[in-house]
Order: C-alpha cells, then sequence, then structure tokens
C-alpha cells in the first residue's frame, strides 16, 4: 500500500468524523431528538422541553466536550456505575501509554525504519508503507538496539500502569460493596442441583437440608419455579400497565368508539382499539372464579433463593462444597434483584457442562466461517492478486484514484460491515451457556466477542494476507514468532486503516445513535406517533471493551515494528474518551452492576498484548540476525509472566469473591445501628418471582365512566392520586379510549391466581366476598 492509499483513507473518515460531530452537536440540540441523546437524563428528570424556535439549536458547537471533560470519576461512578469507570479507566491507561509509546518510536524508531536501507527515496505520497516498518531495516543492523530499549521501555512502563490502574479499581471494588450496605444478594445465596425426593417437596428438602447442616444461620428461602403461558400473559399485562402509568392528568372517556390514526408513509388508517363492553363488578368476579379453576402448568426446577442471617454465614456457604457429591447442593452467591435472568434459573444444574461444550463448538465453526470474508477482504490489499483473479477490473483498477480507494479503504469497510453480525451471535452462544444474571451473560459475550476479533481481525488476516504459504509452520511452534515477524510489518498497513475505518468512523455513529435517531424519526414523522417510549438502552459492554481491547493489541504489536499506526490511534482513544464519557452521562442507563469485573478481562488481554509483542520482536530480532537484542528480549517475556502472576495472586482474589473481613465488619455495625431486623424483613420479597403488583398505582389518570354506576372491583386497593395537576398537552394517537382500569384489573386477577397456587391454596367461591387479599394471599 501506497502512503496516498492511507492519506485517501485518512482523508475520508477524517471527513466523515468532521461531519458527524458537527450533525450531532446539532441535533442534539432539537427536541424531538431529546429521548436519543439524553434517555437517561429524560428517565431521571422526567423533564420536558420547550418548543420555540431558537437559532442556537442548528449552530454547531462544542459545549458538549467540555462537559464530559468536566465531569471527575466520582460523578461517572455515581451516575453510571463501576462499569463505567472501569471503561472508563481502559480508556485513560490507553492513552497514557500510547502517548509514551507515539513519543519515542515515532521520533526514535521511525526515522531509523525509513533510512534503514541505502536506497533512493522518493516522494513521501508515492512511498510503500513498508518503508516505514522495520522490514526495511538492513540484516545485522547496530540500531536494532534502539528498537529493544524501546521495546523495554513500553513494556516497563505498561506493566507499572496497569498495576496502578489495577490496585485503584480494586479500592472502588471494595467501596462499591461496602456502600451497598443493605444489598440483599449479600445475604442470599442461590442453590442448584436440588435432589428430588418422593416422599416431601423440593420447599420441604431445602428447609430440612439447611436446618440441619445451617441451623444457626439459615433464615428462609424461596423456591425457584419453571411457569407456564399464564406467567407470560402476566408479564405482558404488566408491561402493557406500566407504559401508559406516565399519561398523567388525562382522562379516560369509556365510551367512545374506537379510533383511528393516519399513517405518514402510506397514508392507511389503522384501528388502535376497540372497547368491549364494561360488565358489572359482580359479573367481573364471576370470571375471576372461573379464571382461578385453570390448572398452571408450573414446576419446581431444582432451585432456591436461600437466606441467611449474616452476610458472613452467605459467603462461607457459596464457597465452600455442601456434600460428597458436587453436582448436588451447588452453591453460589446470588447476583442482584434486577440481575437475575430468570429464565435460565430453570435449567437443570447437570445440563451446564453439555450447554457450554455445544456454545464453545458453536463459537469455532462460527470463528471459521467467518474466514471466507476475511480472505476475500485480504484479497482486495493485494492487487496484482485481485487483477489476475477478476481481469474485467483491469480498466477500472488502473485508475489511480480507484486504486487507492479500493486498497485502501474498501477492505476495512467491509470487514466492519461482517463484524456487526458477531456480538448478535455471540450474545445468543451466551444466552444458551446458562448464566443465572443479565451481567454474567454480557460478560461472557464479551469474552466470546474479544477471542473473535483477535483471532478473525488479527492473525487470520497477518496469516492469509502475507504469510499463506507459510501456514504449515505453524505446526511446529518454534517458527511461529518467525511467522509472524515476517508478516505483522507487512500488515501493518491494513491495521492502520482499520484504525481509520472501524475506531474513528465507529465513535462518530456511537455519538450519532444512528439506529435510535433513524427509530425515533419513524415513531414521530412516519407513523405519527406523539409520544416516545420511556425505555432507556444499557451500555453495550460486549460489543465496545472488545474493540477497545484490539485497538490496544494492535498498538502493542505495532509500536516499535510499524510505529506509524500510533498517531492514529491516539487519536481514536481521545475521541473514544470524550464521547463514552458523553454517552454515560446522558443516553445510556445502568440497570445492573459487575462491580469492576471488566477489569480482569482488560488486564490479561494486555499481558497478553505485550508477551504477544515481545514474541514478535524477538522474531523479528532473529530475522534481523541481531542476537543481542534477541537474547535481552527472552528475559523481557519472563519478568512480563512474573508480574502477571504477582497480580493474579495480589489483586485478582479479590474480583472472584468478597473479602470476609469487610463482610464481618458491615454486619457488626448493622447489628449494634439495629438495621438488621429491618434488613431480614425485606429479604422475604427481595427476590420475588411473581411479582406483587398492587402496589403499582396508576397515578394520575381519571377513568370518566357515566355509563358505570360503580367502579371495578380492586379500586379499594389502589390508591389514585387525584392531585396531579393536569395537563393538556400531553396526547397520545392510542390513548384515547384506552380501557386502563380494566388492564389493571386482568393483571391483579392473574397475579392473585398464580398467589393462590404457590401456596397451595383454593380459590374461594363466586360471591360478592370473593375478593382475595393481597396481604393474605
Amino acid at each position: 500500500m501506497k502512503v496516498g492509499a492511507l492519506l485517501t483513507s485518512a482523508g475520508i473518515n477524517i471527513s466523515l468524523c468532521i461531519l458527524f460531530l458537527s450533525l450531532y452537536s446539532v441535533l442534539r440540540k432539537q427536541p424531538q431528538n431529546v429521548k436519543v441523546y439524553f434517555g437517561r437524563r429524560i428517565a431521571e428528570e422526567n423533564s420536558r422541553l420547550r418548543e420555540a424556535f431558537i437559532l442556537e439549536r442548528f449552530v454547531p458547537s462544542a459545549s458538549w466536550i467540555l462537559r464530559s471533560l468536566r465531569c471527575t470519576e466520582d460523578e461517572l461512578l455515581a451516575t453510571a456505575g463501576l462499569d463505567a469507570v472501569v471503561f472508563n479507566r481502559i480508556l485513560v491507561f490507553s492513552i497514557r501509554i500510547f502517548s509514551l509509546a507515539a513519543f519515542l518510536c515515532v521520533l526514535g524508531v521511525l526515522p531509523l525504519n525509513y533510512f534503514g536501507q541505502d536506497m533512493l527515496h522518493v516522494r513521501i505520497p508515492s512511498a510503500s508503507l513498508e518503508t516505514f516498518t522495520i522490514g526495511n531495516m538492513q540484516e545485522r543492523s547496530r540500531w536494532l538496539w534502539v528498537h529493544c530499549v524501546a521495546l523495554y521501555i513500553i513494556s516497563g512502563v505498561a506493566c507499572l500502569l496497569l498495576y496502578l490502574e489495577y490496585k485503584h479499581i480494586a479500592r472502588l471494588r471494595l467501596l462499591h460493596v461496602s456502600r451497598a450496605s443493605t444489598n440483599p444478594s449479600h445475604f442470599t445465596v442461590l442453590v442448584r442441583g436440588v435432589p428430588k425426593s418422593t416422599k416431601e417437596s423440593i420447599s420441604c428438602t431445602v428447609e430440612s437440608f439447611f436446618t440441619k447442616y445451617h441451623a444457626s444461620s439459615y433464615l428462609s428461602h424461596q423456591i425457584i419455579y419453571k411457569v407456564g403461558k399464564l406467567q407470560k400473559i402476566v408479564t405482558g399485562a404488566k408491561k402493557a400497565y406500566k407504559k401508559f402509568k406516565h399519561f398523567k392528568g388525562t382522562t379516560v372517556d369509556q365510551r367512545c368508539g374506537p379510533i383511528t390514526y393516519r399513517c405518514g408513509l402510506c397514508g392507511a388508517s389503522s384501528k388502535s382499539f376497540e372497547l368491549l363492553p364494561v360488565e358489572p363488578e359482580q359479573e367481573m368476579k364471576k370470571h375471576d372464579v372461573k379464571d382461578s379453576e385453570l390448572s398452571l402448568p408450573d414446576k419446581d426446577c431444582g432451585a432456591a433463593f436461600v437466606f441467611f442471617k449474616t452476610r458472613y454465614a452467605a459467603l462461607v456457604v457459596s464457597e465452600i462444597v455442601q456434600t460428597s457429591n458436587p453436582m448436588e447442593w451447588v452453591t453460589s452467591l446470588a447476583p442482584d434483584r434486577d440481575d437475575v435472568y430468570w429464565s435460565n434459573l430453570w435449567l437443570p444444574y447437570k445440563q451446564l457442562w453439555i450447554r457450554r461444550i455445544v456454545t464453545l463448538s458453536g463459537s469455532i465453526v462460527f470463528m471459521f466461517l467467518f474466514l471466507i470474508p476475511v480472505t476475500f477482504i485480504q484479497g482486495l490489499t493485494q492487487l496484482e492478486q485481485l487483477q489476475q483473479r477478476l481481469p474485467f477490473l483491469n480498466g477500472i483498477l488502473k485508475k489511480k484514484y480507484i486504486t487507492q480507494l479500493v486498497t485502501g479503504y474498501l477492505p476495512s469497510v467491509i470487514l466492519q460491515i461482517f463484524l456487526y453480525t458477531v456480538p448478535p451471535t455471540m450474545m445468543f452462544f451466551s444466552t444458551l451457556e446458562g448464566p443465572v444474571s443479565h451481567s454474567e451473560r454480557k460478560r461472557s459475550a464479551c469474552c466470546k466477542v474479544l477471542y473473535f476479533t483477535i483471532w478473525n481481525v488479527f492473525f487470520v488476516n497477518v496469516l492469509s494476507g502475507s504469510a499463506i504459504s507459510q501456514v504449515n509452520a505453524l505446526s511446529s511452534p518454534k517458527d511461529i514468532p518467525m511467522v509472524l515477524a515476517r508478516a505483522v510489518p507487512v500488515q501493518a498497513t491494513f491495521f492502520t486503516t482499520y484504525v481509520l475505518t472501524s475506531g474513528w468512523a465507529s465513535l462518530s455513529s456511537e455519538l450519532m445513535q444512528l439506529f435510535g435517531l433513524t427509530w425515533n424519526f419513524i415513531m414521530k414523522y412516519v407513523l405519527r406517533m406523539k409520544e416516545d417510549s420511556y425505555f432507556v438502552p444499557s451500555f453495550p459492554y460486549h460489543t465496545e471493551v472488545p474493540k477497545v481491547l484490539l485497538f490496544g493489541l494492535l498498538g502493542f504489536t505495532c509500536s516499535v515494528l510499524a510505529p506509524l499506526i500510533l498517531p492514529f490511534l491516539l487519536v481514536y482513544f481521545f475521541l473514544g474518551y470524550v464521547v463514552y464519557r458523553n454517552q454515560f452521562l446522558n443516553v445510556y442507563c445502568t440497570k445492573y452492576d459487575t462491580g469492576g469485573l471488566y477489569w480482569p478481562i482488560a488486564h490479561y488481554t494486555t499481558i497478553f498484548s505485550i508477551v504477544l509483542t515481545q514474541i514478535i520482536c524477538l522474531g523479528v530480532f532473529g530475522l534481523k540476525e541481531s542476537p543481542v537484542a534477541a537474547g535481552f528480549t527472552v528475559p523481557l517475556i519472563i519478568l512480563t509472566l512474573l508480574f502477571n502472576q504477582y497480580c493474579s495472586n495480589r489483586l485478582r482474589p479479590l474480583f472472584k469473591t468478597l473479602p470476609a473481613q469487610d463482610l464481618i465488619d458491615m454486619d457488626r455495625e448493622d447489628e449494634q445501628s439495629g438495621r438488621m431486623d429491618d434488613i431480614h424483613h425485606r429479604l422475604h420479597s427481595a427476590y420475588c418471582q411473581f411479582a406483587d403488583t398492587d402496589d403499582i398505582p396508576l397515578k394520575g389518570v381519571h377513568v370518566d365512566r357515566d355509563a358505570e354506576a360503580s367502579g371495578s372491583s380492586g379500586e379499594s386497593s389502589c390508591r389514585e392520586d387525584t392531585n396531579q395537576p393536569t395537563t393538556s398537552d400531553i396526547s397520545h394517537p392510542t390513548l384515547e379510549g384506552l380501557p386502563v382500569n380494566r388492564l389493571r384489573h386482568v393483571v391483579r386477577s392473574l397475579s392473585s391466581i398464580i398467589r393462590l397456587q404457590k401456596r397451595g391454596l383454593s380459590p374461594q367461591p363466586a360471591g360478592p366476598s370473593a375478593d382475595v387479599n393481597p396481604q393474605t394471599a
């Protein structure tokens, strides 16, 4: 690849970045896009923007950059959680280490590479990028010691910064645990693999086991059920019930007929609701009793949440093996209530190892199938091979601009398009594995996407690009450094364009929120929906963490061998630092937090990148016949591995479990302050699988029912807020004629049926007194 092709790719991506950043600074000021770019803040403040015309809204500005930079780490921690701070620290670490690497290698190593051969240098735009790599150095050159010294400095500073970041995040994790003083998950243990007995139920089995072997600390338990279709109906009704709860102060006239609204795309009309005739209260009670006689196909699934009196007792039970059969009575600390992935709790524990093997096999097959587009993409970088295989393109490829576009920009764009299919596929595989929490599922998908991108973007591109004839050498491990040493400097040019396309352009699209902006446009101007939903997305760690770590790998491996990539990487990390902080503060909502568990993934990936860089440099020094540089590289590899082992022994255990000392101190503080009884009381309802809906009032919705003499059953338990101010400016195409009271009644009736069945109670006969009291149910 020529320098001109690289400049063409850089010019295209710089233009796209400037365009996207300017559009973002304008679009974020428009009232109709407030839910797209300020979803988290709107969800918290529930504020309303003014609709007046303001000229400042249509002028690009950089005020959002200043707000992102002024945000402190404590504010980011309070707003987005510890995982966001960990992601931010990964970017900070990358900025620090690659700033040093750029200073050393661009000023010290790059000139040596360029003048490494006694040759006539052409103009820089026409020069090949290989002349800026270590491949241009002469064999037995006396200047290779500069590369070795630069490698030592970069590796040493990277290990030092890694250790400081590890200590800092470990301290934040301990503070995260201590601040969550009333977290129910600290008292709760998830028990799986409960053996079934023909003599007693699962509930009695769990109670007798923990009463017998953990009598002093056992508090209570809750069985987990595998529910059928009825529970899905209840869940759907609850979602519909909560969806319209935010329409405050709106009068719903149930006497009106069905309404229609016109689609902005095709002009067709659609019926939103057809109201059924309102039944008297006693008739509705008869239907409730009739529905309660339905048999529910719910089954216990051999799992339970077990609550203990202290945090220390729950920790001890979760860490030890309960019986001589490790496949039974398997215990672990329960995830947070909002983090529980209920669907996978129903899976038999003995089935999980089979699922892991199947998903691992599927991931490997998917990785090898992905070799087909990657091999095709690498053919685009080899223009001579492309002309031989596709002779009809000879006339087009003779044009200089087309040649620069095909070799410099098109390969990385096509690869990026194919890579968009990877995260959903890996998330599907991670779900099949059977994780018990949403955060565990996303963390597993993060690892799979990371392995996939490192293999397909780095290793496959390296081997298929310039070393395809040397793949057989991989059968001998001692030849691997030599194979990589020949291939990486050649493919460094592709990696540079990949940083431009996948890095700069992806950050611009992330800032623009293209999908959310498009969906918001369709909802407002095509479907003519005047109110947006209050759904706020969570940050996609499983896609962004692997992307940042992959760029870190490219930076380490190319820093000494091809330093020209470092300035482009620095721009990416600086821009990412600003963009992601803005997204955490304004766009994304934190639904669950892993407590910093993404940092060990980042640490081990960085260590792998450093060791891989040292191995490749060892091979390069061997090819250049520099025994001194190669000899000094071997102890550097050993020292890096020893540093990683020290971090694993010193800091890694804090991310595997909770320290007993801190938990005991928290238990004593709660007992002395008298908070322990209140915590025990709240534990009984902390992990309710069938959440009660009677405590969810429909505030501010007034129902006009002149045609009905009395209200529906359940009015006594639903506390409607009639003191809310009426705002007539809230409107919705499907709001008028909404049967809110009937929907609320359906939710309560179905929930009462399920609670009665779970407690083994028979339904009451029909009659005026047949209402189910939620307190007794």
